[in-house]
């Protein structure tokens, strides 16, 4: 990484990852959102249209090959935008050639368009492994805050992009304009991607496969020791669970407490997404002054604060007036803890495995808004909504209490994680 940071400055590297968030929202907005409408507007019937979210099951296996980038590399233009670049054209053909498609209810259709489908996540969730190695590996400590926010920056861009931009396209133009235009936007990404900064070359590669299997989880527990990396585990899986829990019952929430669905969607819809985005920015700036443990810190406590909200607005309602607030404290505390979240687990990693580890880590985060969050709606239902949120709330002590271990306030990073001076790579 050292060559990499004295031939490029702090903006392109923050460039780099900006553009690569574009080309990670670019497809799974295109495979969760665009093509669902346009099955929906040719009246493909909801059962089948339901059947897609088989198709997202990629994202969720990365890790069973993620090892395979590690093993690997593409050595052009270096050891993770090969893998990039060739990602990156592959899905621009995939999403130009679903402009082809023809919704319908017969078989040969239904069987081209599940094709192209999962042929577009498998490509899509491999590209995430990449771009999630490749600024692993770039950015420095200390710009590991900034650069999780740009990455993320980019990535709602491209939600924007595509969510709004391609169902307007669509509207104007008909659904292959839509996809041909979603397939420019991740052309565009192409020449940010050959013009990024290169990383330094690794001095001890991987040289099987098996050493790329085995090689993350010893790397891991010989910096750690099991006890230390059984708590950093527990801290990747229960860090954002408040996140988690709110999440899934807030809308449920607004639509009991009256508020109209069109009135939720503006605010969720507009107004949220535009406050994480300023949470992000926020801790993204927050976070080079703070360093990595003041922010984890302090970004848990205003996330906190942002689930305490919605506990005021079940117990004194407030009207639209509460409701934007509410929303606005939420999502700007949530995009403060993703970005220092992202820090933390590319603060873990190291560059020999930095694909395998990641996409681990970020498979035990998974957990958390799956498995740990599936109880919210019967705890909702148990205590009322006043209470729920009180549990939010309470929801992040475990993850205080492991950061007096692993994270101590005036700590420089967390306890076990990677130490270039150290630890070989």
């Amino acid at each position: 990484m050292a060559a990499a940071e004295a031939t490029s400055a702090p903006r392109q590297r923050l460039v780099a990852v900006t553009a690569q968030g574009v080309a990670s929202g670019t497809p799974y907005m295109v495979g969760s959102k665009l093509l669902q409408g346009w099955l929906a507007a040719s009246n493909v019937p909801l059962s089948l249209i339901g059947l897609l979210g088989l198709a997202e099951l990629p994202y969720t296996l990365k890790m069973f090959w993620a090892p395979a980038l590690d093993r690997w590399p593409l050595p052009w233009p270096d050891r993770r935008r090969g893998w990039l670049l060739l990602l990156q054209i592959t899905l621009v053909g995939v999403i130009a050639a679903m402009a082809l498609l023809r919704p319908g209810t017969d078989a040969a259709n239904l069987t081209a368009i599940g094709v192209m489908a999962v042929l577009l996540a498998v490509c899509s969730a491999t590209q995430d492994i990449a771009v999630d190695a490749y600024r692993t590996d770039l950015l420095p400590p200390a710009e590991r805050g900034g650069g999780a926010a740009a990455s993320a920056m980019g990535y709602r861009g491209a939600m924007l992009a595509i969510g709004a931009g391609g169902f307007l396209l669509a509207g104007r133009y008909g659904w292959p304009a839509a996809f041909l235009a979603s397939a420019a936007l991740l052309l565009a990404v192409v020449p940010f991607t050959l013009a990024a900064p290169r990383l330094a070359p690794i001095e001890h590669p991987v040289t099987s496969l098996r050493q790329a299997v085995v090689g993350p989880a010893r790397d891991f527990l010989r910096r750690t020791g099991f006890g230390r990396a059984a708590l950093l585990l527990l801290l990747v899986l229960l860090y954002r669970w408040p996140d988690g829990l709110l999440s899934l019952m807030a809308v449920p929430f607004l639509i009991q407490q009256g508020f109209s669905p069109g009135l939720i969607g503006a605010v969720q819809g507009g107004w949220g997404i535009a406050a994480t985005m300023i949470g992000t920015v926020l801790g993204g700036v927050l976070f080079s002054r703070l360093g990595m443990n003041r922010s984890l810190w302090l970004f848990a406590l205003i996330g906190a604060i942002g689930n305490l909200s919605y506990w005021a607005l079940a117990q004194f309602g407030g009207g639209q007036t509460a409701l934007v607030l509410a929303v606005g404290m939420e999502n700007i505390g949530g995009g403060m803890v993703g970005a220092v979240f992202v820090a933390l687990l590319m603060s873990l990693c190291n560059p020999r495995f930095s694909a395998t580890q990641y996409a681990l880590l970020s498979g035990v985060y998974a957990l958390s808004r799956s498995i740990l969050a599936a109880p919210a709606g019967l705890v909702a239902e148990r205590v009322g909504w006043s209470s729920f949120f009180l549990f939010t709330v309470a929801a992040a002590l475990p993850a205080f209490l492991l950061m007096l271990r692993l994270t101590p306030w005036n700590g420089a990073g967390p306890r076990g994680a990677f130490d270039p001076a150290k630890d070989p790579t």
